[in-house]
């Protein structure tokens, strides 16, 4: 089966886009673990962090920072949110194409402490 995220990057699987440009697009999580959850994922498709290359700084740069825009865009960046990178099963990885979580929103104390 193609994988998941390459299908949303293609248009061929609806997403709640907030983000796209040629190298990454960004939408909604279907399960959010948080008010606000969103997922930053490259076009070109990386397994793991761990098929990373140093030609990809670049890449994982534009990711983060694209997740600062949208905290900013999404009216969380002031009050906090959170970045996470799961590597492998054992962290938690479910879909096996690189992506970063963006999750705020939350009205109480930080809900991983």
């Amino acid at each position: 089966m193609p994988c998941l995220f390459c299908r949303i990057a293609a248009g061929e699987v609806p997403a709640r886009t907030v983000h796209e440009d040629e190298a990454l697009i960004a939408f909604h999580d279907i399960h959010p673990r948080a008010p606000v959850h969103v997922l930053v994922v490259p076009r070109r498709h990386i397994s793991t962090l761990n098929e990373l290359a140093p030609e990809d700084d670049a890449l994982v740069g534009a990711m983060t920072r694209r997740a600062a825009a949208i905290a900013r865009q999404l009216g969380i960046a002031e009050r906090g949110y959170r970045t996470i990178f799961n590597c492998n099963r054992d962290a938690g990885q479910t879909v096996f194409h690189i992506h970063l979580h963006l999750l705020g929103g939350w009205s109480s104390a930080n809900p991983f402490e």
